[in-house]
């Protein structure tokens, strides 16, 4: 995903630099890329660098809430599509090819990784985690016609194995021969997930 490629002219610069942090993590690691090679990729002295992010945790933070907001444009469209369950599968299998073709699944690979170390990473990542289990549990609630508590009651797990399956899909090596297999194994998983919840919007109407 170019982050900058729709951003208002008064953010382009923030934009440019977590473009920057994309490429110095996927290309070092999250580790290994410090805050003096992300100001180099960015072409920017390290104290100008700081008077923008002042901490890997701050650029990740911004990384999340970058695809946040496309993810939300995405949550919005699905929720007035005549068929919200349907539009959810035809989502979730763009992203996970966007990223397989982007690259972006390294990044959110590192990411991963790092939230395991790292307590502040770790505390973003699942606030966004449950942000996208929330939109989830509506979209299921509206096209089951379920009170949204009943539908939170029945399908949070199954949310959180949505994101879970999601996440590993996306973070599949390119290079891997059997990424595309594995990718059309998920692919019938979350939909027999998603199955569960149509089945129970089908015998509500």
């Amino acid at each position: 995903m170019n982050i900058a490629a729709d951003t208002p002219l008064a953010d382009q610069r923030s934009a440019e630099i977590l473009e920057s942090a994309r490429r110095a993590f996927a290309e070092k690691g999250f580790d290994g890329a410090s805050m003096q090679d992300i100001a180099r990729e960015a072409g920017m002295s390290v104290g100008n660098f700081y008077r923008y992010f002042p901490s890997k945790a701050a650029i990740v933070e911004a990384l999340i809430a970058f695809d946040m907001e496309e993810m939300e444009r995405d949550f919005s469209t699905i929720l007035i599509h005549h068929s919200p369950l349907q539009a959810l599968r035809e989502t979730i299998e763009r992203r996970i090819t966007e990223a397989e073709c982007q690259g972006d699944g390294k990044i959110w690979a590192e990411i991963t990784a790092a939230a395991l170390r790292k307590p502040e990473i770790r505390e973003i990542a699942y606030r966004m985690e449950q942000g996208i289990v929330a939109h989830l549990i509506t979209i299921f609630s509206l096209a089951a016609k379920l009170p949204l508590d009943e539908a939170q009651a029945r399908w949070t797990a199954h949310a959180h194995l949505l994101v879970m399956m999601v996440k590993a899909c996306a973070m599949q090596s390119p290079d891997n021969p059997t990424t595309a297999d594995l990718t059309q194994l998920v692919l019938r998983n979350i939909n027999r997930t998603l199955d569960d919840i149509a089945t129970s919007a089908a015998a509500k109407g």
